[in-house]
């Protein structure tokens, strides 16, 4: 190998927290193959963090510590910015000044993108550098990579993943021993896999940026996650997972992108899934992310999506590729968002009312005689064709001389408005007790 005799690039990190120390411990210990990969040293030489002593501490006395980020962006012995601050404010700030000054910017920030992706990208567009995001997504999965490049010749059908590791943790905790959602969540935060404010995760936030941002690169669209359909988990009830199960499918919480007739579909939801499916099979904190393309058929990506050195992977990958093209010129980079910037589609995001798919509705009934066929004339009035019916015995769903029962209807594929309007008069009977459970049914055949 001949030897390089370019000096290393040289990175400022703004904030050490998880991600950051492990991105500095990983490019420690590997220096020396990420060197040979990239062809010149990758240093941090500048970090930046309100806990100036934390930040010393984590790595040692040859790196310059700052407790204001502004100083490495505004450094000159700086070429790399790497972003771990998160959050849309300040951290916007400091990437389009990074962006202005001529550096290179890697984030890990799935909610800045997410929404402001596209003045970002556009930034970086003018001043010919790179905004590198490997990950934002699905922690150390390879999957915007793949997206952007391994899968650069096939057009895109769908994407649907399972991109929060805290939402499957607590629906694979939930299936396992039978727990309701509330449970379960307490125990997520007990064992560190849920924040203390979960509320991203949950109510799906997290993977709508995420889905967004995949969505733009799939079908070349702007990111606008403004116009995702997110629906999280904390309307999901034990019996639901449990009746799932007895149906032969599992819930997930899927981020979903889909090339439709209309536009794109975007939406963030609980799906049940085939128990057959590989997806269907995640658990744990675990995430995965199933790619169809016309040409390459289906695809599987499978890891760790959160965790100090999985999403350290990422950020280097990152850093090794801006090292490499450091030097290229801007027009022969791979674009942001893998589609050239002035070939981007306007290609619209569909309503979520006008999204077709299948549906899973629990019940609660009372255990007289013409319930089920009036709630099926509802469906039929409406054109919504049925796939399969279980109905409990009373004492089985509240115990003897139980006077209520659940009734489960799985439905064959339909619009999402004329389901709206069945569910609004099947909720009207007297009949009906309780709020109807609607879960959507996703077969990623």
């Amino acid at each position: 190998m001949k030897p390089t005799n370019l000096s290393p690039i040289r990175v400022g990190l703004l904030g050490i927290g998880t991600v950051g120390s492990g991105t500095y411990n990983v490019l420690q210990r590997n220096q020396e193959e990420i060197r040979r990969r990239a062809g010149r040293g990758i240093e941090i030489t500048m970090v930046a963090d309100l806990d100036v002593a934390r930040a010393k501490a984590a790595v040692g006395p040859g790196v310059q510590v700052v407790d204001d980020a502004r100083k490495v962006v505004a450094s000159p012995d700086v070429d790399i910015v790497i972003e771990l601050i998160g959050g849309y404010g300040i951290a916007k700030q400091l990437v389009l000044e990074a962006i202005e000054a001529g550096k290179h910017v890697v984030t890990a920030n799935k909610a800045l993108l997410a929404v402001h992706g596209t003045e970002i990208f556009a930034a970086a567009h003018r001043k010919g550098v790179m905004v590198a995001f490997e990950a934002a997504v699905a922690g150390g999965i390879p999957i915007i990579k793949a997206l952007r490049e391994g899968l650069t010749a096939n057009s895109i059908q769908w994407i649907a993943g399972i991109i929060n590791g805290t939402t499957n943790f607590i629906l694979s905790e939930m299936r396992d021993k039978g727990l309701d959602f509330d449970v379960v969540l307490k125990e997520a935060q007990r064992l560190g896999y849920a924040e203390a404010d979960p509320t991203f995760d949950i109510e799906g936030v997290d993977a709508g940026h995420k889905v967004t941002l995949m969505s733009a690169i799939a079908f070349g669209i702007p990111v606008q996650f403004d116009k995702a359909y997110v629906e999280g988990i904390t309307g999901l009830a034990a019996q639901d997972i449990r009746y799932a199960e007895q149906l032969g499918y599992r819930i997930k919480l899927l981020g979903i992108t889909k090339r439709a007739a209309n536009g794109i579909e975007l939406r963030v939801h609980p799906s049940l899934v085939p128990a057959k499916r590989l997806i269907a099979n995640v658990e744990g904190a675990m995430n995965a992310v199933v790619v169809q393309g016309d040409a390459v058929g289906t695809t599987l990506y499978y890891g760790k999506g959160a965790g100090s050195e999985p999403t350290a992977s990422a950020v280097i990958a990152d850093l090794v590729d801006i090292a490499r093209l450091h030097t290229a010129d801007p027009e022969h980079r791979v674009p942001h968002l893998a589609f050239q910037p002035d070939a981007m589609s306007d290609l619209p995001v569909v309503p979520m009312s006008d999204v077709i798919t299948s549906y899973y509705l629990r019940l609660k009934v009372a255990d007289e005689a013409g319930v089920l066929a009036k709630v099926t004339g509802i469906l039929a009035g409406a054109g919504i064709s049925i796939d399969a019916v279980l109905q409990r015995e009373a004492d089985e769903v509240g115990g003897e001389g139980s006077t209520h029962t659940d009734l489960i209807i799985l439905t064959h594929d339909c619009q999402e408005a004329k389901m709206n309007g069945a569910l609004a008069q099947m909720q009207a009977l007297p009949t009906v007790l309780a709020p109807i459970t609607r879960i959507r049914k996703e077969e990623l055949a």
